[in-house]
């Protein structure tokens, strides 16, 4: 049976049901998996070589890109699910072969990928690579047809949003989590500006995003349609309501921390935990309660309306520039935090 699976990923939504399907696969096969991203060589374009010479910081960032973002997600589902997993990027404008080459080198043998993605060219997911791959491959590939097998259409993008959403969250947590650990074992010293970068995305992200969309979109339509889950709702809401106090003290602990990084560490540590044992618990009730309630009872229609707000559209309280923001930011996080 199948020891060890290659997942290829891109940067589109959808790309995060691959993610889950591949993660149920390995646990029940009892299986490690490889999350792998091809990235563009952003150095050998025109623009590229112009930024190196104009703008070093912004060249730097630029060939970071995204990469480690969209795996830190996928490795959020890997941990969730208890699945070895490790990931891998490389730069290269022949996607297809980058994976076949990464499968062979990492020894894996099952390469299991999307049926196709939505993004330009250059971008990995397309049905063009899934073929090419396909069509050269000595290692058994498996591909899932990630939006035609799901049985409500109309809810799959939005619920797709929502939990790459919680796994961005999850991933900036984690390595909350994770520069306290080193902390306390006094592998580094205090990355304040990281740091501070990391509470800035979690306080204005899920106070000023994420959580009013969730109430005024998916909470709203799923009381509208049944009251079978409103006690589970309120509690939701005053979850989301008591985030707010748990991020303040995120703040003061953290000036304390830096005032004093060795007596303040401690309250700063216990700080993290509290915020992150409430966020884990938030998100796994909407993920396990919520979500499948609002499957079962919310119509297409409803779905078009949360699917919209999610996407950044059609509500002018949410602005687009926000949720390109945070992803920039997002992209920038993990990409200076330490791998755990």
């Amino acid at each position: 049976m199948y020891r060890h699976l290659m997942v290829p990923l891109d940067d589109s939504a959808l790309s995060a049901e691959t993610v889950h399907q591949a993660a149920q696969l390995a646990r029940a096969l009892g299986a490690k998996v490889t999350f792998f991203h091809a990235q563009s060589d952003y150095g050998g374009s025109s623009l590229g070589a112009l930024e190196r010479v104009m703008s070093p910081a912004t060249f730097n960032e630029n060939v970071a890109g995204e990469a480690r973002a969209v795996l830190a997600k996928a490795e959020v589902v890997a941990r969730d699910a208890g699945v070895a997993y490790d990931s891998l990027v490389v730069t290269s404008d022949r996607p297809h072969e980058a994976i076949l080459d990464a499968a062979e080198a990492r020894g894996c043998d099952l390469i299991f990928m999307a049926s196709h993605g939505r993004r330009g060219v250059q971008n990995l997911m397309l049905g063009s690579q899934t073929q090419r791959v396909l069509q050269h491959t000595t290692i058994p590939v498996l591909v899932s047809a990630v939006e035609s097998n799901l049985a409500a259409t109309a809810y799959a993008l939005p619920a797709s949003i929502i939990r790459d959403e919680h796994r961005s969250l999850a991933a900036v947590i984690h390595g909350l989590q994770h520069l306290v650990r080193e902390a306390r074992d006094g592998v580094v010293t205090p990355r304040i500006p990281l740091l501070r970068a990391m509470l800035y995305y979690i306080n204005v992200f899920p106070e000023k995003l994420h959580h009013p969309k969730e109430d005024a979109y998916l909470f709203r339509r799923l009381r509208e349609r049944t009251r079978e889950f409103d006690d589970t709702l309120d509690e939701l809401e005053r979850q989301h309501a008591a985030g707010h106090q748990l991020v303040v003290e995120l703040e003061r602990s953290l000036d304390a921390y830096e005032a004093d990084p060795v007596g303040g560490l401690a309250a700063f540590a216990a700080a993290v935990e509290r915020y992150a044992t409430a966020q884990w618990e938030h998100m796994n009730l909407e993920t396990k309660v919520v979500l499948p309630a609002a499957r079962k009872h919310l119509t297409d229609t409803d779905w078009a309306e949360i699917g919209a707000a999610f996407a950044g559209n059609g509500d002018p309280r949410f602005s687009v520039d926000n949720d390109e923001e945070f992803r920039q930011l997002f992209a920038r996080i993990v990409n200076l935090a330490p791998r755990s």
